[in-house]
């Protein structure tokens, strides 16, 4: 098969100028596209560039044109760089006449073939890709699980720290997009000197999150049934609409409820016990774990499941044309109110 990577290892191979001949990148999450892209733009010296690198469109140039451009010679140089953009907007038949010289690519031509926004998957086009021994690059989104991790990892690449509400704060604004986690740990690390701690204040002083009114901190008041506290979240969700949409509390009102429940029949009810039993990597994520252990009994944990599951139908339109916010100030009452009984 054609030799897969990840993003880290091809921008290092890129880094240490070990190149191949055939590059082929796609995928849906467009922010490592886009950063590879830029790579591959500035592997000539600027000074081969006018003679030597071109950029095609796959929708606007047929397979032939592009293989003839790939076996001229470069002209006093090394090498010469064919960047093929908008690859996902062509039918596989597009690809089909590019097999031959994707099985046997020129040595002196660095051919990089780019589908953003989609995965190409041909059984045919991965046979020719492994035969002429090409690098491929597949960008998948970034699953919801892996988005603490991501986060963690490219502020330490920065030479910073976070802390826990911190990192719930950036979570929960920035989502799984990568491009805005990026951007916005980027506006951090000019702000910040090296070796900081990134703080709730700083993310609040520094991105224009609350440090007081976000989900997390709905969360924490929920957990603990602080119903002042609660409705004044909700009252400055309802005065800011653009950012602060019910319906990206609702995951997280879900996962709360059920990691309680699974925490309430965990066997060993120790923050090792509990962090073993949910999944946790740090015992910050029991913050809320442990007081909504003590205020909520099970059947109102599973009646809540339930309620936020018709919340979330509903507020997409399903069974129920009222105002969003309207829904959610319900569901938050159901969630207080709901009994401990069948």
């Amino acid at each position: 098969m054609a030799d897969a990577v990840t993003y880290t290892a091809l921008r290092n191979t890129l880094a240490r100028k070990q190149y191949s001949n055939v590059y082929f990148i796609h995928g849906e999450e467009g922010y490592y596209i886009d950063e590879l892209a830029g790579l591959f733009e500035t592997i000539l010296p600027e000074s081969e560039r006018d003679f030597n690198q071109y950029t095609l469109y796959a929708p606007q140039t047929d397979a032939a044109t592009v293989a003839e451009a790939c076996q001229r010679y470069p002209m006093m140089a090394e090498r010469q760089v064919v960047i093929v953009k908008e690859a996902q907007a062509v039918p596989v038949a597009w690809f089909n006449k590019l097999l031959p010289y994707l099985e046997s690519p020129v040595a002196t031509t660095l051919l990089v073939i780019i589908a953003r926004g989609a995965s190409v998957k041909s059984a045919t086009l991965t046979k020719s890709l492994a035969k002429g021994r090409a690098v491929v690059f597949e960008s998948k989104r970034l699953a919801p699980a892996a988005v603490t991790n991501t986060i963690r990892e490219f502020i330490k690449e920065r030479g910073l720290t976070i802390d826990d509400k911190a990192l719930a704060m950036l979570q929960d604004y920035v989502g799984s997009d990568l491009s805005r986690i990026y951007n916005e740990i980027g506006k951090m690390t000019v702000a910040l000197p090296a070796n900081a701690m990134i703080t709730p204040e700083s993310v609040e002083r520094n991105i224009g999150v609350s440090k007081d009114y976000n989900n997390f901190e709905l969360i924490a008041a929920i957990a603990r049934r602080d119903v002042p506290r609660i409705y004044k979240i909700i009252n400055y969700f309802r005065r800011d609409p653009k950012n602060h949409q019910p319906i990206v509390t609702t995951p997280l009102l879900f996962n709360f409820f059920a990691n309680l429940l699974t925490a309430l029949y965990a066997p060993d009810k120790s923050d090792r016990g509990l962090m073993a039993e949910l999944g946790f990597k740090w015992p910050g994520q029991l913050t809320d774990i442990k007081p909504g252990l003590a205020n909520y009994r099970p059947w109102q944990i599973i009646k809540n499941i339930s309620a936020i599951r018709q919340f979330d139908a509903q507020s997409k339109g399903i069974g129920s044309r009222a105002d969003q916010f309207d829904l959610f100030e319900i569901l938050i009452f159901q969630l207080l109110n709901n009994p401990n009984r069948p």
